[in-house]
C-alpha cells in the first residue's frame, strides 16, 4: 500500500484475514514489537502496572489511566 502508515503490512493483513477489524489490525500491526514471532513475551500477569499501561497506550486503549492491573489485562487481551 503506497503511503499507508501500517509498520508491519504482513501482520495487518494476516489479521485482516483472520477476519479483525481494519482498526485492530491496524492497531496491533503498528505496536513497537510487531512482527516478533509469538510466545516470546513474558504473559501479562508478569508485567508490571506501568509495562500493561505502555502497552494499553500504545494500542489506544481510553480510559487506562483509571483501570487497575487486572483491568488493564482483562482489556488488552480483548482488544
Amino acid at each position: 500500500m503506497a503511503g499507508s502508515r501500517i509498520k508491519n503490512e504482513d501482520q495487518y493483513e494476516a489479521l485482516k484475514d483472520k477476519g479483525y477489524s481494519k482498526e485492530k489490525a491496524a492497531r496491533i500491526a503498528n505496536t513497537t514489537n510487531s512482527g516478533k514471532k509469538g510466545g516470546k513475551a513474558s504473559p501479562y500477569e508478569e508485567w508490571t502496572k506501568d509495562e500493561l499501561y505502555e502497552q494499553a497506550k500504545n494500542v489506544g486503549i481510553d480510559g487506562r489511566s483509571k483501570m487497575n492491573k487486572e483491568e488493564l489485562i482483562k482489556v488488552l487481551r480483548n482488544n
